[in-house]
């Protein structure tokens, strides 16, 4: 028995000889070169320059011609309001009317539902606004209540900021993530005595855009953030370098 456990002590020693070799051999080749992975980012603030502001209006009536006849006036009311503001035409795009009934659903003493009572219809129409003019927009979509104030019932909703130079803004991260990946790469070479040699690969992570100082959290499948004007975007680069002793 003792034999026994003594042989299979023996092979299991020569096994793991031999992996551990070959784990050195691959990690510290014949020619003494090793690999150093390194992550680096590129990061930097910028300024939204466009921007895209939405609102709707509605209108209820028993009659679907008179419906239709006051939601025009209202559209006149809110073109003229934004026109007034320095908003040009081209910048002004209004939807289609969208049209639904409204029913008042009937029950019966016993609580079941029985019918509907039919008591008009609904018309609503969305207006967009999209600008380079980022200043006048958000000015005019503060001062919409002078079309509340027109008895226009009007429902705005939060602006929506992009920026036009996204393309070359990501070309640059990826330049700066690079660069600092190679510092880093070159540092740890240098504390270990050695030198960095050629690139052996590089894998991007994704474009990652919050809002300034905003506390949003990254996202494995990046982040798009369109509710700030101010934003930060950043990106990150694992690199491959081979060390040379």
């Amino acid at each position: 028995m003792k034999q026994t456990s003594a042989l299979i002590f023996s092979i299991a020693l020569i096994v793991a000889t031999v992996i551990l070799s070959y784990t050195y051999l691959n990690r510290y080749p014949k020619d003494h070169t090793g690999y150093v992975e390194v992550k680096g980012m590129g990061q930097t603030n910028f300024d939204s320059d466009l921007i895209v502001w939405e609102g709707k209006f509605t209108k209820e009536n028993s009659n679907l011609k008179d419906a239709y006849s006051q939601i025009n006036k209202d559209k006149s009311i809110v073109q003229n309001f934004l026109v007034s503001k320095g908003l040009t035409d081209a910048e002004i795009i209004f939807g289609a009317v969208r049209t639904s009934e409204i029913n008042k659903t009937l029950y019966s003493n016993e609580g079941k539902i029985i019918g509907d009572e039919f008591l008009g219809y609904e018309l609503s129409q969305q207006v967009m606004i999209e600008s380079n003019d980022v200043d006048k927009v958000e000015k005019v979509s503060r001062l919409i209540t002078e079309v509340l104030n027109s008895g226009v019932r009007f429902y705005s909703f939060e602006p929506r900021y992009y920026f036009s130079g996204l393309s070359n803004l990501k070309i640059d991260l990826i330049s700066k993530a690079t660069e600092d990946a190679r510092i880093r790469a070159e540092k740890i070479a240098m504390n270990s005595g050695a030198e960095l040699g050629d690139l052996i690969s590089a894998d991007m992570g994704v474009l990652q855009i919050v809002g300034q100082n905003s506390g949003e959290s990254y996202s494995w499948g990046g982040t798009f953030n369109t509710s700030s004007r101010k934003k930060t975007a950043s990106i990150t680069m694992d690199l491959d370098y081979k060390i040379e002793n």
